[in-house]
């Protein structure tokens, strides 16, 4: 079994951390803290950048629905935040698309 590569961050400039959680994660002690842990394991390790979405499919299809009520909704795209009922169709199905952790 060959070993996994370790990414040089420095070498390549910096990687991007993307990742979308479910709310629910963030309600348990246990699940904060796995989140802290996961963010300085993250640096510790050179990494540069992060970005996290913590919402659930159930709220973004709301959003999609019912636009007029969902006007505050802010996500992480690609690099940058913007509000979710302001994307194309299908840059929103994009981020509904990305795998959601709910445990770690």
């Amino acid at each position: 079994m060959r070993s996994a590569a370790k990414i040089d961050h420095l070498l390549t400039g910096g990687t991007l951390l993307n990742q979308k959680f479910m709310p629910g994660l963030f309600k348990s002690d246990k699940g904060r803290q796995a989140m802290v842990h996961l963010i300085r394991s993250y640096f510790a390790m050179d990494g540069h950048h992060v970005q996290f979405n913590v919402v659930d499919l159930k709220t973004l299809a709301h959003a999609i629905k019912h636009p007029e009520d969902h006007q505050d909704l802010i996500v992480r795209v690609a690099g940058y935040s913007d509000y979710f009922v302001d994307l194309t169709p299908e840059l929103q199905e994009e981020i509904m698309a990305r795998t959601a952790h709910e445990t770690f």
